[in-house]
C-alpha cells in the first residue's frame, strides 16, 4: 500500500491547486466532515448540529450521499423505508431528527430537491460527510479531529483522507472531551473550538450478559464505551462497516451468543436500522436486544455568534 500514498497525496494537491468551482445553493450550508474515512464519529455532531441550529429558529434538512444504499439518484428519506435503500446513517438520522433527509451522490441536486416549495430564507442543509466535497458551496466547516489522526497515514496506508494542514479550512474544530488536553495544539489559531462530550444511551433492557456484535468503522470505540458504561460482554462479533444484515447473519450470532452463554445481544443505533422485525424476533429467542444510541452534547463552544458571523441570520 506505501508507494500508492505519493499518488493519492499529489493527487489531492493537484485538486487543491486546480480548485473545485463549487455551486452554491439558495438556502445557507453547514457542513459537518472529518479528516479520516470513517469512525471520527461524525453522525452524531450532524445530529447535534441540526438541533442547536432548530434551537436556533432556522430550518433545517440533511444532505447525505448515502453510503452502501442501493437506491439511485436523489430521494427524501422515507423513516418507514429500509436502510438498504437509502444508507444506514441517513435511515438512522431521520427516524431520530425527524426533518428531512436528502440521500445522493450529487448534494446539490439533494439540496435543490429539498428546497422545491420550501421558503429558503432562513434555510440551512446540514451537508454530512461534506468537508471533502467541495462541489458544493458551504457557509461553515465544521471538522472533526480525533486522537487517530495524529500521526496517522494517507489512505491508502492510513485512514486519512487529508492531512492535518487541512484544518485550515475548517471554520469549527470538534474535539472530543476525554482527547481535548492532547489535541487543542493541533488546531490552527483562530479557529472557533468545540468540544463534545460523549455518552451511551441504551434503548431496551440491557441484558446482564449480552453478546455484542456491531459492523462499524471503528468497533473497538464503541466496545470500549460499553465497558465504561458498566456493560459486561459475554462475546462479541465484529463486521465489516456498513454490513448488510441477512438471516444467515442472524443464525450465527445465535449460535455464537448461546455459546458464550449470553442473555440476550446489545449493538448500535446504526446496525440496529438494518435489522429487520424478522431478524430481531430471531434475536430475541436468545433475550432482548439492547440499542446502543451515541449521543454527544456540548462543553464548550455554541452555535449562536457562529452563525451569526458566518451565515448572516
Amino acid at each position: 500500500m506505501l508507494p500508492l500514498v505519493p499518488l493519492y497525496g499529489a493527487g489531492l494537491w493537484v485538486k487543491g491547486l486546480l480548485g473545485v468551482k463549487a455551486r452554491r445553493l439558495r438556502g445557507r450550508v453547514v457542513s459537518v466532515g472529518s479528516l479520516s474515512a470513517g469512525g471520527a464519529g461524525k453522525t452524531p455532531v450532524v445530529m447535534l448540529v441540526v438541533e442547536m441550529l432548530q434551537a436556533a429558529g432556522l430550518g433545517v434538512d440533511v444532505l447525505s450521499r448515502g453510503y452502501g444504499r442501493r437506491g439511485t439518484g436523489v430521494e427524501r428519506v422515507d423513516v418507514a423505508g429500509s436502510a438498504e435503500r437509502f444508507g444506514d446513517e441517513p435511515l438512522l438520522m431521520a427516524r431520530r431528527l425527524g426533518v428531512p433527509v436528502w440521500v445522493g451522490a450529487d448534494r446539490f441536486a439533494g439540496g435543490s430537491a429539498a428546497e422545491v416549495g420550501v421558503e429558503t430564507e432562513g434555510l440551512v442543509h446540514v451537508l454530512d460527510d461534506g468537508f471533502q466535497h467541495r462541489k458544493l458551496a458551504r457557509d461553515v466547516d465544521v471538522v472533526l479531529l480525533t486522537r487517530k489522526d495524529v500521526g496517522d497515514g494517507l489512505l491508502p496506508a492510513g485512514d486519512l483522507r487529508e492531512g492535518l494542514g487541512a484544518l485550515g479550512r475548517a471554520d469549527v474544530v470538534v474535539l472530543r472531551e476525554e482527547e481535548v488536553a492532547g489535541l487543542r495544539g493541533f488546531v490552527p489559531a483562530g479557529k472557533v473550538v468545540w468540544v463534545v462530550r460523549r455518552e451511551l444511551r441504551f434503548e431496551g433492557l440491557v441484558p446482564a450478559r449480552p453478546f455484542a456484535f456491531c459492523g462499524i468503522a471503528r468497533p473497538d470505540g464503541f466496545l470500549g464505551m460499553l465497558a465504561g458504561a458498566g456493560v459486561v460482554s459475554a462475546g462479541v462479533e465484529r463486521l465489516a462497516d456498513h454490513h448488510r444484515y441477512g438471516m444467515r447473519d442472524v443464525t450465527r450470532l445465535i449460535a455464537a451468543a448461546r455459546a458464550a452463554g449470553a442473555d440476550g445481544f446489545c449493538t448500535t443505533e446504526k446496525d440496529a436500522v438494518k435489522l429487520t422485525p424478522a431478524m430481531r424476533k430471531r434475536l430475541e429467542e436468545v433475550g432482548p436486544v439492547s440499542v446502543a444510541e451515541l449521543r454527544v452534547s456540548l462543553v464548550e463552544g455554541g452555535v449562536g455568534d457562529l452563525v451569526r458571523e458566518k451565515m448572516g441570520v
